[in-house]
């Protein structure tokens, strides 16, 4: 959060809105289902302000990746099932706001994985995907989970893995796989989860926003 502040200057030089406590979902093309859990982001916000003392507008804003309206969160949410594209402008785009200041954070909702890494080995070559250990902050920030990333829905059976992309030692990027965190997040109607299971949920993303927002 901290280095997002060169960032805001020269937005508000511009004459630029920052919305510095708010959210926003990105919106990306190849058909991938970029709006899926849609009852997730509201939750989860309503969670954080009541529980970790944020102030996070309670509505999510949407952002395409080659918007510029994009530098204007310093927190982006990215989910969905299928195929992801990004065009070169908005690798480019992505790449300025990630190394601005700005946080991507990509939940994979089960099918996702195969088709996003791709575009993250182009948007960062030179960075690529590394897990993240248990010991990392972002497991203790707000509440404590020793094993790492809690997992939430079964999908393959295979262990919950959080991955990173670091840039000088600062995480830009959390890529969440096998664990499910938005279904979670959801309206309990949705996905019938137990209580404990949507309360670690909830519990991980507070972790998440509070390591972006606090730091």
């Amino acid at each position: 959060m901290k280095q997002f502040t060169t960032t805001l200057i020269l937005l508000f030089l511009f004459g630029l809105k920052v919305n510095s406590q708010e959210i926003a979902i990105l919106k990306y093309q190849g058909g991938g289902d970029w709006y899926s859990n849609p009852t997730a982001l509201p939750n989860l916000i309503n969670f954080c302000n009541s529980n970790i003392d944020t102030r996070l507008n309670p509505k999510p804003e949407t952002v395409e990746v080659g918007s510029n309206a994009i530098f204007q969160y310093p927190f982006i949410h990215m989910t969905g099932h299928g195929n992801v594209v990004f065009s070169p402008e908005e690798m480019e785009n992505l790449r300025n706001y990630l190394s601005s200041g700005g946080f991507l954070h990509i939940d994979d909702n089960y099918g996702m994985k195969q088709y996003i890494e791709n575009q993250l080995e182009t948007l960062f070559p030179n960075n690529g995907l590394e897990e993240i250990g248990a010991d990392h902050p972002i497991f203790s920030q707000e509440y404590n989970f020793p094993q790492g990333l809690p997992k939430i829905h079964e999908h393959d059976g295979k262990r919950p893995q959080a991955f990173g992309i670091f840039q000088n030692n600062r995480l830009v990027l959390l890529f969440t796989v096998e664990s499910d965190l938005g279904d979670g997040w959801e309206d309990p109607a949705v996905h019938n989860d137990p209580e404990e299971i949507r309360t670690k949920a909830l519990q991980m993303g507070a972790n998440i926003i509070s390591y972006v927002f606090k730091n």
